[in-house]
């Protein structure tokens, strides 16, 4: 009898099903090792049963305590899981390896590009893969003769707006497993069994190969034209902007990200997108997304403890509990409270706020990776390590990123629509209204000055700070700052010292 295909999590779609007999497990103890966003359990939990809904008796679905439990004694064989942990168990069973899949390039492609190219960067691999592919390529060259478009993707929010005034985006509409689910994981939780943070609420992304299609339709025909410009720009009342919101059903594996990718390139080809949208999604799918999986491999699986910056302060409760309310920098408090009632919050978010908070008070980088992983709808293990303790944290010392990605509060006031409503003022960085971002950023830059003093990239931002008159005030300003969540007249805890 042929072999049952173990199928996991990121495999719930058509291109991992060769037409055999296959086996799902929902196994407990992924849900109870740390607490975990209500709305991403709900997602992969609905995700799966969809899956054994769609196909039947070719399906065996498992409940069991552990994956361990569930598969020992079979005769398996498993498309190359998407994690360490179950690589590792995958071998252990004696399973058949089949190659990876999901992604536009395969691991061997990879590596043939990363032997003959050992010091590139993710551009330089997204070139590679463009002329390998002919995706957005024109007699050989480049679509528009140029093979980056980000310079005119970095506009700022239309003035005196509150949303990007474009019509909702589809969302999907559960249905009786959706409902078996909440009531799983409310018992479950009432049990005492697992333990969520979030709120719960109507499911909001893709889990079916339908759902997948369906909203990549509806992000082309009304927000792709917008996603370019509007890329890295954040309004208040607007929580998905143009964004796909696609990096679910992706990372789940029900939607192919080539198939995404023709579809948004075919739009421009038919003249009803423009270039500059069509490359950023591109460059987003087979430029980052499949560098970040290729490097998850090639860092290997200590790299999450990188800390080359000594950052060794604990995660505030207040990100830990997702307690927006307890946060006064406004910026933070929304991204905060978005990804409280979504799961979920746009790159510029992760990146530009959320991380650059993480990065200038010195959070550890393996605690945060964990954090991301377990509060974000799309955090898999593969995804957060190079995004989180590379480029979010520059913990890795610049395998990732040249610079670390820190900020003032200067950017997020260019950005967003936040500072005007904020108690705090972005350009004061000493006294009550001193930006924690503006002042931080200051604060950060003394801190790690001796340990990247040798990067060329950090020079101007070096010799800014030898230049600031009130240096040292604003340094003991930040180190004297109660942790977030607290306020200052509060019985606040220590503030730890100096990480350097």
């Amino acid at each position: 009898m042929a072999r049952q295909r173990w199928v996991v999590a990121g495999q719930l779609g058509e291109e991992f099903d060769d037409g055999g007999r296959m086996l799902l497990v929902e196994a407990r103890s992924a849900w109870s090792r740390a607490p975990i966003h209500r709305r991403k359990a709900h997602l992969y939990l609905s995700a799966m049963r969809h899956r054994k809904a769609e196909l039947g008796d070719r399906m065996e679905y498992v409940q069991a305590a552990t994956f361990r439990e569930a598969l020992g004694g079979r005769d398996l064989e498993v498309v190359d899981p998407t994690s360490y942990r179950a690589r590792r168990l995958a071998r252990e069973l004696g399973a058949e390896i089949l190659p990876s899949r999901g992604f536009v390039t395969s691991e061997p492609d990879f590596q043939e590009f990363a032997d003959a190219h050992p010091k590139a960067a993710m551009e330089d691999f997204y070139r590679w893969v463009r002329e390998r592919t002919g995706i957005l390529m024109e007699d050989g060259r480049p679509a528009g003769s140029r093979w980056n478009y980000d310079h005119d993707n970095r506009q700022s929010p239309p003035k005196n707006a509150h949303t990007l005034g474009l019509p909702d985006p589809w969302w999907p509409e559960e249905d009786d497993i959706d409902a078996e689910v909440r009531r799983d994981l409310d018992r479950w939780e009432r049990d005492g069994d697992v333990r969520f943070v979030g709120t719960d609420g109507p499911r909001e992304f893709a889990v079916t190969p339908a759902e997948a299609r369906a909203a990549l339709r509806d992000f082309i025909e009304t927000r792709l034209n917008d996603f370019g410009p509007f890329e890295d720009a954040i309004l208040e009342g607007d929580w998905t902007m143009a964004h796909s919101l696609l990096s679910v059903p992706m990372n789940l594996g029900v939607l192919d990200p080539r198939e995404a990718v023709d579809a948004v390139v075919a739009e421009y080809a038919a003249g009803r997108a423009p270039l500059a949208s069509t490359e950023g999604f591109v460059r987003q799918i087979i430029g980052w997304r499949e560098w970040i999986w290729h490097h998850y491999w090639r860092f290997g699986e200590d790299y999450v403890h990188s800390n080359v910056l000594a950052a060794n302060r604990d995660v505030p409760p207040a990100l830990l509990e997702l307690d927006a309310d307890e946060i006064e920098e406004a910026c933070l408090s929304h991204a905060i409270g978005t990804v409280r009632d979504h799961g979920w919050a746009h790159h510029i978010q992760r990146l530009m706020v959320i991380g650059n908070h993480a990065l200038q008070r010195g959070y550890d980088p393996r605690a945060m990776n964990d954090w991301f992983v377990s509060m974000f709808v799309d955090g898999t293990p593969w995804v957060m390590p190079a995004n989180v303790v590379g480029m979010t944290l520059h913990a890795d010392g610049g395998r990732v990123a040249t610079k670390p990605y820190a900020s003032g509060g200067a950017y997020i006031n260019r950005m967003s629509d936040h500072c005007r409503g904020c108690r705090f003022t972005p350009t004061v960085r000493i006294g009550e209204k001193a930006c924690p971002y503006t002042a931080g950023y200051w604060a950060f830059l003394d801190r790690v000055e001796p340990i990247l003093s040798e990067n060329h990239r950090m020079q101007q931002p070096f010799a800014g700070l030898r230049r600031l008159a009130d240096r040292h005030a604003v340094v003991a300003q930040e180190r004297s700052r109660p942790p977030l969540g607290f306020r200052a007249d509060e019985d606040t805890p220590p503030v730890p010292s100096d990480p350097a």
